[in-house]
């Protein structure tokens, strides 16, 4: 019976290059989806976006939330008004969430081409490639332990003889196959060293694409700066100069700091002061 044929081992070898494969396959399906996850958080639009390229051959272009708070700001801004410096700084902001927004896209276009595609292909070519060749050489060895038992139980010569044709043909077919699915096997090191190229441009990718949001986010603040809103200061003043003690805008005989508002500003409580737009104001120090 087949469940008592005598079971060929592989050799040492071949069996580390079917174990270092199995690993390759697992781990590569863990982080293409876990890169999958980072680059689109929400599993709704990644099955959405994976009908769309399996249907079409390509993904719908998409805005990311930064693109759409972008536009929210700039549209908030055009109605209040470009010219009043609420409406002004809405834009600003709005343009910068925009640019965070397009370097976000090129980024995930970067991820794709360079990273998650080429982990794809190496699952769908190769990998199934491989996978393929290995059952096929479960099934030579299961036709060469069948031809081992059925010599052992052979009685006859004529029997003996017809079991020792088929236990060469099985052994030389076994043997085929083995050294095809090693040779396959032993291209896993190439497929890693690709992968640790797709790897090396993935980081570069994610250091431009953060390098960018950096530099686009110390840009906005440099601008809120001019506006009188660095940080520790919602004050909207501007050009702050020494007031002359004696001008009849200073209440005291104590010297001040002199500015212009640059746009309407309410009192949060009854320790601040409400302010209009281009009136000067007049700040003493504590």
């Amino acid at each position: 019976m087949l469940g008592q044929a005598e079971k060929t081992e592989l050799d040492a070898h071949l069996e580390n290059l079917l174990q270092r494969a199995e690993k390759t396959k697992v781990w590569t399906e863990r982080i293409l989806k876990q890169t999958e996850s980072v680059l689109q958080p929400n599993p709704n639009v990644r099955l959405e976006e994976f009908l769309y390229e399996k249907v079409q051959g390509k993904k719908p272009p998409r805005l990311v939330e930064n693109d759409i708070l972008g536009q929210s700001m700039i549209d908030a801004g055009n109605d209040f008004g470009p010219g009043t410096g609420y409406g002004s700084v809405l834009i600003r902001c709005g343009q910068t969430q925009q640019k965070l927004g397009q370097a976000q896209r090129d980024f995930i276009q970067s991820a794709h081409a360079n990273f998650l595609q080429p982990f794809a292909s190496f699952l769908e070519g190769d990998m199934k490639t491989i996978q393929k060749e290995r059952k096929l050489l479960d099934l030579k060895r299961l036709d060469l332990d069948a031809a081992k038992t059925k010599l052992k139980r052979a009685k006859s010569q004529p029997a003996k003889e017809s079991a020792e044709a088929e236990l060469r043909q099985a052994q030389t077919d076994f043997d085929r196959q083995a050294e095809v699915t090693k040779l396959l096997l032993e291209g896993v090191s190439s497929a890693h060293a690709h992968h640790l190229r797709c790897l090396h441009d993935f980081i570069e990718a994610q250091m431009t694409y953060f390098a960018q949001c950096n530099l686009y986010m110390n840009d906005l603040q440099r601008q809120l700066g001019s506006y009188g809103l660095s940080m520790g200061n919602s004050v909207p003043l501007q050009n702050m100069e020494r007031a002359n003690p004696s001008s009849t805008t200073v209440a005291s005989d104590e010297g001040g700091m002199k500015a212009k508002v640059l746009y309407d500003y309410d009192a949060a409580n009854m320790t601040e002061l409400s302010l209009a737009a281009d009136e000067d104001a007049v700040v003493f120090d504590k």
